[in-house]
C-alpha cells in the first residue's frame, strides 16, 4: 500500500508541475537552478580520473602498478602462440628498423650507431609501459630533421660533434620531461594546438626537405650546407656540382627503384607483406657486398666506414645543464616533445581504431616520456612511433609490444656481432632507403580534401608546408601554430549570430538563413548567439548585431507597411551560451538599455545555470523583469499574448 501511495503521489506532483504557471515554471526551473560547480572544482574535474584517484587514496597498489605498467595486465594471459606471432613480427621489423635507424641518425647529424641505440632503449622501456600493440617505436625522419635543424644553429656538428652530440642528448631529456608532464598531469589537449590540417603540411614540408637532404648522399657531396631549406640545399648541390658522382647516384637510384618494386608487389598481394620489410636490408647487404668486392669506394663510393659496436654507453654525464644554450635547448625539447607526441599520437590511433580498442593517451604520453628520458641517459635521440615500420608490425601479426622488445634484441645482437660488416656500407643506399619511406609522409589527398571542406584550414595547412620549405622547421610550425589560434580567435571575436523563425506547423525555431521556409514572428526579434562565451573579445560585436537587425527589420516594415513597424520584443536564445564574463553582463546591459530608448523590451531563453547565476547577482534579471523563459516557443508565446493584451488595453 506504501508503494502505491508513492506512486500516486509522484503522479500527481508530476501533473501539478505540468499545469504550473509560465512565471512558477521559470522561477523553479530557470531562475533558481542549482549551484553551478566553483572554479576549483572545474580545475580539478579536468585533471582527476578514476585511476588518478585511486592512486591518491591508496586504495591498491596493484591497479597503480598495472596502470603504470600494462604489461602485468596483458602478461597474465600471454601464451606461446602469442609470443609465436610477436617473434615474428619482430624478426621482420628488425630487418626494416636496422637499415632505417643508421639512415635516420644521419639525417640528425650523427654517426650511425645512435640511431642503433635508439632502437634498443626505448622501445624495450615502451614494452613495459606502453599498450598499442602495433606501434614500432624507434628514431624517425621527421623528428630526425627537426633535431639537426634546431640544434646545429647553436653548435656546427661537423665542426664541434662532441658538443653537438650532447645537446642532443640533452633535447632529448627535456622532450621526455615535457612528454612525462603532459601525460602525468593530463596536459594531452596541447597537442592539439596544431590541427590536423597543420600537421598534413608541417610533415608534406618536411618530407621535401628529407627529400632534398638526400641529395648529398646520392650525388656523393661530401661537403653540405648546415641550413635545411630549399632554397639552400638546391644553391649547395649547384656550388658543389663538380663534386656529383654518378656512381653513387646510380648505385642508390637503383636500390632505391628494387625497393619500390618490392612495395608495390607488397601492396598488390598481403601474403609478400615481408617482402617490402625486408628490401631495406636486402639492399644494405647486396651493396655492401658490391662495394668491398671492387672497393668501389676508391672510385669516389661514398661509405659509412667505422660504427661502433657493443650496447648502448651511457650518456648521463654528457647531458648539459649549465651553459648560455639552456633555454633555446629547453625549448628545442619542447618543440620535439611535441612533434613526436604527435606522430605517436596519430599511428597509435589508427591501428588502435583498426584493432577495435580504446587507448588511454595520457598513459601514452607518459610511456613515451619515460622511455625518451631513459633513452637520453643512454645514448639515444627521441625515440617515437613510425608509421612505416608500425604498418610492417600489425602486417607482420604483432599481437602485443614483445614484438618491440625482440626487434631490440636483433639490434643488441647486430651492435655485438655485425657492426664491423657494415664498414663498406655506401651511403647513398642509406639515402635511397630513407627517401623510399617519403612518399608516406606526403599526403596529397588530405590536403586536396582539406582544401575542399574548409579553406581557412587550407591556409594552415600550406602555410605550415611553405614555412618548413623555404624558411625552416620552426617557421613552418609557429605559421601553423599562429595560423590556427587566428583562425579560433577570428570566430570567437565574431561569433555566429543568427535570426530565428518558426518551422510552419511546428514550434520549432532554427536559422532563416538555413530554413528559408521559416516565418518570423510580427514584432518580435529572435536571435541566436552561436558561441560558448560572451566576452570582452566579442560582446561589443554581438550588441551592435542585434542592434542592427532591429533597425533593418523595422526599415522593411516601414517600406511594406502604411504605418510605421516596430519590433516590440528581442528575445535572446543563449541555448549555446556557456558562460559570461564582466564584458559580456556589460554588453547585455548596453544592449537592454538600448533597446528601452528605442521602446522595445529584451527577453532571454534557455540560459544555462552559470549565465543565469550571474545575472541574477548583477541584478540584471530584475532589470529585464524577469522576462526569462525556459524555451523559445514559451517566450514568443508569452510576448505575443502580452502585446495583445497592451493592444486590448489601448482599445
Amino acid at each position: 500500500m506504501g508503494s502505491l501511495a508513492t506512486v500516486s503521489f509522484d503522479v500527481d506532483q508530476q501533473h501539478n508541475i505540468e499545469h504550473t504557471s509560465h512565471v512558477e515554471r521559470t522561477r523553479r526551473w530557470v531562475l533558481d537552478p542549482p549551484e553551478p560547480p566553483s572554479l576549483w572544482c572545474e580545475l580539478m574535474g579536468k585533471y582527476s580520473s578514476s585511476s588518478f584517484r585511486a592512486r591518491l587514496q591508496l586504495r591498491s597498489v596493484v591497479v597503480f602498478l598495472e596502470g603504470l605498467f600494462p604489461i602485468l595486465s596483458w602478461g597474465r594471459s600471454y601464451n606461446f602462440e602469442k609470443f609465436k606471432n610477436d617473434f615474428m613480427a619482430g624478426l621482420t621489423l628488425s630487418s626494416l628498423s636496422i637499415p632505417q635507424s643508421i639512415g635516420y641518425a644521419s639525417l640528425a647529424n650523427l654517426d650511425p650507431q645512435y640511431g642503433l641505440y635508439t632502437s634498443v632503449v626505448p622501445p624495450l622501456i615502451y614494452g613495459l609501459m606502453g599498450s598499442s600493440s602495433e606501434m614500432a617505436i624507434g628514431p624517425v625522419a621527421v623528428v630526425s630533421l627537426l633535431l639537426s635543424s634546431m640544434i646545429q644553429k647553436l653548435v656546427d656538428p661537423e665542426g664541434d660533434p662532441i658538443t653537438y652530440r650532447n645537446i642532443v642528448f640533452t633535447t632529448t631529456f627535456f622532450a621526455g620531461i615535457f612528454q612525462a608532464m603532459f601525460g602525468l598531469f593530463r596536459l594531452g589537449f596541447l597537442v592539439d594546438f596544431l590541427s590536423h590540417a597543420a600537421i598534413v603540411g608541417f610533415t608534406g614540408g618536411a618530407a621535401i626537405l628529407i627529400c632534398m637532404q638526400q641529395l648529398k648522399g646520392l650525388l656523393g657531396i661530401s661537403h653540405f650546407t648546415t641550413k635545411t631549406d630549399v632554397i639552400s640545399v638546391l644553391k649547395a648541390v649547384w656550388i658543389n656540382h663538380a663534386q656529383w658522382s654518378s656512381l653513387n647516384f646510380v648505385l642508390g637510384c637503383s636500390f632505391l627503384i628494387f625497393i619500390i618494386i618490392t612495395r608495390f608487389l607488397g601492396r598488390k598481394n598481403r601474403k609478400l607483406f615481408w617482402l617490402p620489410a625486408i628490401a631495406p636490408l636486402v639492399s644494405v647487404i647486396l651493396s655492401t657486398l658490391m662495394v668491398f668486392r671492387t672497393r668501389a669506394d676508391k672510385d669516389g663510393i661514398l661509405i659509412v666506414k667505422h660504427i661502433r659496436g657493443g650496447l648502448n654507453p651511457s650518456s648521463a654525464k654528457q647531458l648539459m645543464f649549465k651553459g648560455p644554450h639552456i633555454g633555446e635547448v629547453a625549448k628545442f625539447g619542447f618543440i620535439s616533445a611535441i612533434i613526436a607526441l604527435l606522430e605517436a599520437t596519430a599511428v597509435s590511433r589508427s591501428f588502435a581504431t583498426i584493432e577495435g580498442y580504446h587507448l588511454d593517451g595520457n598513459k601514452e604520453m607518459l610511456a613515451i616520456g619515460i622511455m625518451n628520458i631513459v633513452g637520453s641517459l643512454s645514448s639515444c635521440y627521441v625515440a617515437t612511433g613510425s608509421f612505416s615500420r608500425t604498418a610492417v608490425n600489425f602486417m607482420a601479426g604483432s599481437q602485443t609490444v614483445v614484438s618491440n622488445m625482440i626487434m631490440a634484441v636483433m639490434v643488441v645482437i647486430s651492435l655485438e656481432l655485425f657492426t664491423k660488416l657494415l664498414y663498406f656500407t655506401p651511403i647513398s643506399i642509406l639515402a635511397s632507403i630513407i627517401l623510399s619511406a617519403l612518399p608516406g609522409l606526403i599526403d596529397v589527398n588530405g590536403a586536396y580534401h582539406i582544401w575542399k571542406v574548409d579553406k581557412l584550414d587550407f591556409l594552415a595547412c600550406i602555410g605550415a608546408f611553405f614555412g618548413v620549405v623555404f624558411a625552416s622547421v620552426e617557421i613552418g610550425l609557429l605559421a601553423a601554430v599562429i595560423i590556427s589560434f587566428g583562425r579560433i580567435l577570428f570566430y570567437t571575436i565574431r561569433p555566429r549570430t543568427e535570426v530565428l523563425g518558426r518551422l510552419p506547423t511546428t514550434d520549432i525555431f532554427c536559422s532563416i538563413n538555413q530554413y528559408p521556409s521559416a516565418v518570423k514572428t510580427p514584432g518580435i526579434l529572435i536571435a541566436r548567439i552561436q558561441s560558448s562565451l560572451l566576452c570582452f573579445a566579442n560582446s561589443n560585436y554581438v550588441r551592435e548585431r542585434i542592434v542592427k537587425w532591429v533597425m533593418e527589420e523595422e526599415g522593411k516594415e516601414t517600406k511594406t507597411n502604411e504605418e510605421k513597424g516596430r519590433i516590440q520584443v528581442v528575445i535572446l536564445d543563449l541555448c549555446n551560451l556557456m558562460n559570461i564574463d564582466t564584458s559580456g553582463i556589460h554588453a547585455l546591459e548596453e544592449l537592454h538599455e538600448k533597446l528601452v530608448s528605442h521602446g522595445t523590451e529584451l527577453a532571454i531563453a534557455n540560459p544555462w545555470s552559470q549565465v543565469i547565476q550571474k545575472l541574477k547577482l548583477v541584478k540584471f534579471v530584475e532589470k529585464i523583469e524577469e522576462r526569462v523563459f525556459l524555451t523559445v516557443g514559451e517566450a514568443v508565446q508569452t510576448c505575443l499574448q502580452t502585446m495583445k493584451d497592451q493592444v486590448m488595453t489601448s482599445l
